[in-house]
């Protein structure tokens, strides 16, 4: 997609990677205008994106991408809607998955049924390598079949068939990317770094699921933005492509490494009863979009680790705030895994 003046719908734009995302795009082309549809769940801030919301061509509007009537409005007009928006927290979806299965599949339905109707011309769904399942050795590559082990990520799963189905169908010009985990500023702190560093500075445990094990490759949310950049602008109606940044590390090697950053004893690692469906080891093989598009992640893990453990010192009151708000759901920690 070519166009010095892009208009684009952002769903979940007030959560992690979409505030990133929306702040790269608005700092890398001043000329597009974007239209941020947010729920504000409770992992939706608005200020996530407070340093731009004064910015001529940023709007932000309060809505659900399961409500037709609103998301049929906000797609005339459009260049592309970039869909961020998703319930994503694995434990959540074992708590909770009807939210996951509402918001991940019926609101990527709603949002390619306005796609259809009104005859967008892009649509750039993100996803998860998740949908893979897990793997124990080599990596998964865009053809691999999906094989989800949690309620999150058969969410996702299906949202990303239904996306296939209507490009093969309705040939809705539907493109996927499934990242690696991302890390970074502005991160809800329920995940496992932003939980882990602000834990740490406040001198909490640090819950390591199982034996601490488990692999996960970590990905700089800001190479996450520019591969989505990419795909926005260069990528294929159809296609899908995998995020990742080669930088796969055990669970316990890297809450080690938070803790040796912020000067802090391995005493606070407390090793917790396993997360039910607990996937080993995922691993994406992103031979596709660095040959075919030309990214490759620019940021080293472990300076991209200490950068991001430096914002979180520096925006306590961002993640104070966050943290108080979440008694409830630490019952469920309490509930299901003994801590």
């Amino acid at each position: 997609m070519k166009n010095e003046k892009l208009k684009l719908l952002v769903t979940g734009g007030c959560g992690f990677i979409g505030s990133n995302f929306i702040r790269y795009i608005l700092q890398k082309y001043p000329s597009y205008k974007i239209i941020n549809l947010d729920k504000l769940t409770y992992a939706g801030n608005p200020e996530n994106l407070k340093d731009v919301e004064k910015n001529k061509n940023y709007k932000f509007v309060k809505g659900d991408i399961c409500d037709k009537k609103i998301v049929d409005e906000l797609s005339k007009d459009l260049d592309c809607i970039v869909n961020f928006a998703a319930e994503s927290h694995v434990d959540r979806s074992i708590l909770e998955p009807d939210a996951f299965i509402r918001t991940d599949i019926i609101g990527t339905h709603t949002l390619l049924e306005a796609v259809r109707k009104n005859g967008v011309p892009c649509f750039v769904h993100i996803s998860t390598d998740e949908v893979y399942g897990s793997i124990e050795s080599g990596s998964f590559t865009e053809a691999s079949p999906l094989k989800p082990n949690s309620p999150y990520s058969a969410s996702k799963a299906g949202a990303d068939l239904l996306c296939r189905a209507y490009y093969i169908t309705y040939k809705v010009p539907v493109i996927i990317t499934r990242s690696s985990n991302n890390f970074g500023p502005y991160q809800y702190p329920e995940k496992i770094i932003p939980l882990f560093i602000t834990n740490v500075i406040e001198d909490k445990p640090l819950p390591v699921y199982g034996d601490g094990l488990n692999v996960r490759d970590w990905l700089y949310v800001l190479d996450n933005c520019k591969a989505i950049d990419l795909v926005l602008h260069r990528g294929k109606p159809g296609e899908i492509y995998n995020i990742g940044a080669g930088n796969e590390i055990p669970n316990i090697e890297l809450t080690k490494k938070i803790l040796r950053i912020l000067n802090k004893p391995e005493s606070l690692i407390k090793f917790v009863q396993d997360r039910l469906g607990h996937d080993r080891r995922y691993s994406l093989d992103t031979s596709k979009i660095r040959k075919e598009l030309g990214w490759k992640p620019e940021y080293n893990f472990d300076t991209a680790l200490e950068k991001t453990v430096d914002w979180y010192l520096k925006n306590r009151q961002w993640w104070e705030k966050i943290k108080k708000k979440q008694k409830e759901f630490q019952k469920f920690y309490k509930k299901y895994y003994k801590m």
